[in-house]
């Protein structure tokens, strides 16, 4: 199995490349668009801004290549925030593959700590990427802007307000929370995406 990790102008690309080598799995680390066209998999990692990630990606032509994409493509953190319609961080236009504006955290009480950091609980939706899941899950999260709870929200998190800590749409998936560091349920996430048929 071919498993591309786009690479661009953003943190944690080499942390999912490992979390796959101790799968089996050994991927390419690529911007090469026929490369990424053809994997059987393509895994949209990232920590970092979304403006200059955006502009780096439009400049780059890998945005609407993303968008283009056939196969099960996975999200991750600002990956995930990127593929939706817009973010408050930059206030930038996104890649719109999820139809759902990506919002800033806005502390209620003095124990409201942002960003968002650390392990939390998912309550999944979704069966596709949380097959084997019979209960709240704990995954480690780092982020100040979530999506809020919409059409496409797979799993679910609580923390100031209820948020979508995953989305699917069609041959699309993201999580917020990042599976490359939260242990076993995250290995058995990254499986189920590997294991998904087209």
């Amino acid at each position: 199995m071919n498993i591309a990790i786009i690479k661009y102008n953003a943190g944690n690309i080499f942390s999912v490349d490992y979390a796959l080598r101790r799968l089996g799995i050994e991927p390419v680390i690529t911007a090469d668009k026929e490369t990424i066209r053809q994997a059987d998999r393509v895994i949209f990692p990232g920590v970092g801004e979304a403006r200059n990630t955006m502009e780096y990606l439009r400049a780059c032509q890998l945005d609407r290549l993303i968008i283009d994409l056939k196969q099960p493509v996975l999200g991750i953190c600002l990956g995930m925030q990127l593929m939706c319609r817009h973010s408050e961080e930059g206030n930038v236009t996104c890649l719109g593959i999820f139809d759902s504006d990506v919002k800033r955290f806005q502390p209620e009480r003095h124990e409201d700590k942002v960003p968002h950091m650390g392990w939390n609980t998912i309550q999944c939706r979704d069966k596709n990427l949380f097959g084997g899941f019979d209960k709240e899950e704990f995954v480690y999260f780092v982020h100040s802007y979530y999506v809020p709870l919409n059409d496409f929200t797979a799993a679910q998190t609580d923390y100031i307000l209820p948020f979508s800590s995953a989305l699917h749409k069609d041959n699309f998936y993201a999580t917020q929370f990042h599976p490359e560091k939260s242990g076993k349920a995250g290995e058995r996430i990254l499986q189920n995406f590997l294991n998904l048929t087209d």
